[in-house]
């Protein structure tokens, strides 16, 4: 059997993908709208404690395009605070207004295919490690979403090369998404035996075209020509108490 790439796990993240009922929206009274907009403010006003306790992490983002109206990403400590979460919002009297379009399950990880080994030390007391594992969810302009598998097809059977093999690749496709350092700020998720794909890709830019340039050129990178399948892409915009209040006038 092959070697398995190790892993370090960080915070479990969840991508929770929402459409608003605009009929419902629309058709509510000025008492109705303002009691779910205060309970949405209040449920979102909780997320900075979390973050500047360090324990977890939480941004908002309008979708671009039909798949949803906007996304609530979420880092925490463990699959329980995240159902919390999940189930605190649904209570809102905002979360009358949403269905639910969409979702993701996953944990943050870094593989040992780019470290080849270490120097012996514990990765888990290196600063840099745990600033990947455990990040501050950056606020900036844009967001892209996707999931993605690594193929299991015959010839292209990723998890039959052996382990030289893929940290070759990996170290390949590695070059060209830090070629982007500065321009795009990438977060993977690994998801196996927790959603339906094998891993989430989010991406956070400044500049929307970025994200087309950077999964553009890695499609020409053996490991997404020969081994990648993707799943939907969701793109959207930064989502702020005032922005999201601003989409929602009628």
């Amino acid at each position: 059997m092959n070697e398995a790439a190790l892993t370090l796990e960080g915070w479990y993240a969840l991508h929770d993908f929402r459409s608003l009922n605009w009929t419902a929206w629309t058709a509510a009274d000025d008492e109705e709208r303002a009691v779910a907009m205060d309970e949405l403010n209040a449920f979102i006003q909780e997320w900075s404690p979390v973050e500047e306790a360090k324990v977890g992490s939480s941004t908002m983002y309008s979708i671009v395009g039909q798949k949803a109206d906007f996304v609530m990403m979420h880092l925490r400590e463990s699959l329980e605070e995240l159902n919390k979460l999940e189930t605190a919002f649904n209570k809102t009297a905002f979360a009358r207004f949403t269905l639910k379009a969409y979702s993701y399950v996953s944990i943050v990880e870094l593989s040992n295919y780019a470290a080849g080994g270490g120097d012996g030390g514990d990765p888990l007391q290196n600063p840099h490690v745990i600033a990947r594992l455990k990040p501050v969810l950056p606020k900036a302009n844009h967001i892209c979403f996707y999931p993605m598998n690594k193929k299991r097809e015959l010839a292209d059977n990723w998890y039959m090369l052996d382990m030289a093999k893929r940290r070759e690749l990996m170290h390949s496709h590695g070059l060209i998404g830090r070629g982007y350092a500065g321009k795009v700020k990438q977060i993977i998720s690994g998801s196996v035996g927790l959603d339906d794909w094998e891993w989430g890709v989010t991406l956070f830019a400044e500049d929307a075209l970025q994200f087309k340039k950077l999964v553009y050129e890695m499609r020409f990178d053996e490991v997404s020509a020969r081994y990648g399948e993707f799943g939907p892409f969701y793109v959207g915009n930064l989502l702020t108490p005032e922005s999201f209040e601003e989409m929602l006038k009628l």
